[in-house]
């Protein structure tokens, strides 16, 4: 084993601080009337001491995309994804940024990715289906649809879902 070089203590990642930190920053954005900046930053601050902390990049990137800053919310995403594959959540929020920047062929991949995560997830449903609709591929949306209503027969799009689904 080597010997560590000065500064090299000082880069490993502290993740009891980088967890307080998390807290904090999911504490202020709990609170009401916080302004959003200062809730990225706190964010910022906690990636700072652990940038491979995947609910603190998927939070950040969730105020991203609310702010309207897609490409930032995708690479935050993206991070997330490629850290814990596994993430339905950052799979889930890169396809909305995918959805809504009109590149449904990613939104595809990313929903379905998600859906393989978490099979009875409606809302991927739904928006797997719309994606579908949206490249002309309605043969593929149809079962989504139905897969849909079954999940969510209560659902907030179920009147769209039957409509689509038949």
């Amino acid at each position: 084993s080597r010997a560590a070089r000065p500064g090299e203590a000082a880069t490993a990642v502290d993740t009891s601080r980088a967890e307080e930190a998390f807290e904090r920053a999911t504490m202020l954005e709990a609170r009401p009337g916080q302004p959003v900046a200062a809730v990225m930053q706190a964010y910022r601050e906690t990636l700072a001491l652990d940038p491979a902390l995947v609910p603190a990049l998927i939070n950040l990137g969730n105020l991203h995309y609310g702010e309207g800053h897609l490409p930032e919310a995708a690479a935050l995403y993206e991070k997330a994804v490629g850290l814990v594959p596994e993430s339905f959540e950052g799979w889930f929020n890169l396809g909305h940024t995918h959805h809504d920047e009109a590149r449904f062929a990613e939104a595809v991949r990313c929903y379905t990715r998600a859906l393989e995560l978490a099979p009875e997830s409606a809302d991927a449903c739904f928006y797997l289906a719309v994606a579908y609709e949206k490249l002309g591929r309605s043969q593929e949306a149809r079962p989504l649809w139905q897969q849909y209503q079954r999940l969510a027969p209560d659902g907030e799009w179920i009147a769209l879902a039957r409509e689509f689904g038949e």
